[in-house]
């Protein structure tokens, strides 16, 4: 077992690095690509499967929106058996003129060398209209 014991302070500062890119412009999303290994990265954004960081990319950069407020509630942290971190992000956001919608987000962070690379990431936009 190799547990990170800086698991807490190495998802905080994921998210808010992550956020703070994803959240500055439609433009700049495509450098969101250093978060994600070019084979190995999974993304569920929404129920909708893709694989690998060029497609990620690609998913992320085909949304419509221009702007994006987010307010984070959590960030919760575990450690995972191989030195890598899991953090569930809660939070609420706004896309342009859109109303105001919960989120929950979920990356597994795995070790690489000396940094991380985002193995999965699991979008959901919490509504609950059906």
């Amino acid at each position: 077992m190799n547990l990170n014991p800086q698991y807490q302070q190495i998802g905080e500062s994921f998210a808010k690095e992550y956020y703070a890119v994803f959240d500055a412009d439609k433009e700049g999303r495509e450098k969101l690509a250093h978060f994600y290994h070019a084979e190995l990265s999974l993304m569920s954004f929404e129920g909708i499967q893709v694989q690998g960081a060029a497609r990620i990319i690609e998913k992320i950069k085909s949304l419509t929106f221009n702007k994006i407020a987010r307010a984070i509630t959590a960030v919760d942290c575990q450690p995972t058996f191989d030195g890598g971190v899991l953090v569930n992000i809660l939070g609420q956001l706004k896309m342009d003129e859109d109303p105001v919608h919960g989120f929950s987000q979920t990356f597994v962070l795995k070790p690489m060398n000396d940094s991380f690379f985002i193995q999965h990431d699991s979008f959901r936009l919490v509504i609950h209209d059906h």
